[in-house]
């Protein structure tokens, strides 16, 4: 029978192995750490980020179904909407300017 771990042996080796803590972090707390940063303008918001966390708030009933479809449905919107402004605005390349050729 395999013993569990306290909290404390749980630190202890979250501390000895510094990569696991990313093997056992939960996808949601990687969402919103995401989230948070692209609110502050620190990163950009991923599709896959809202989706999780819309999830875990119908898994917990923290939102139904239906509010978390439509919730869904107006961040595609948004990022679609975002992709087309940042392809508008970079628009095409400007060309240089010629060199007048020096006579000599």
């Amino acid at each position: 029978m395999p013993a569990e771990l306290g909290g404390s042996q749980i630190s202890s080796l979250l501390e000895a192995l510094p990569g696991i803590a990313s093997v056992l972090r939960s996808p949601v707390a990687d969402a919103l750490v995401k989230a948070i940063r692209a609110a502050a303008g620190l990163g950009d918001f991923a599709r896959e980020d809202a989706e999780e966390l819309v999830r875990y708030a119908v898994r917990r009933g923290l939102i139904g179904p239906d509010e978390g479809d439509r919730v869904l449905a107006d961040v595609q919107t948004a990022l679609k909407g975002r992709r087309k402004t940042a392809r508008a605005a970079r628009g095409k390349p400007k060309k240089k300017p010629a060199r007048k050729r020096s006579r000599r």
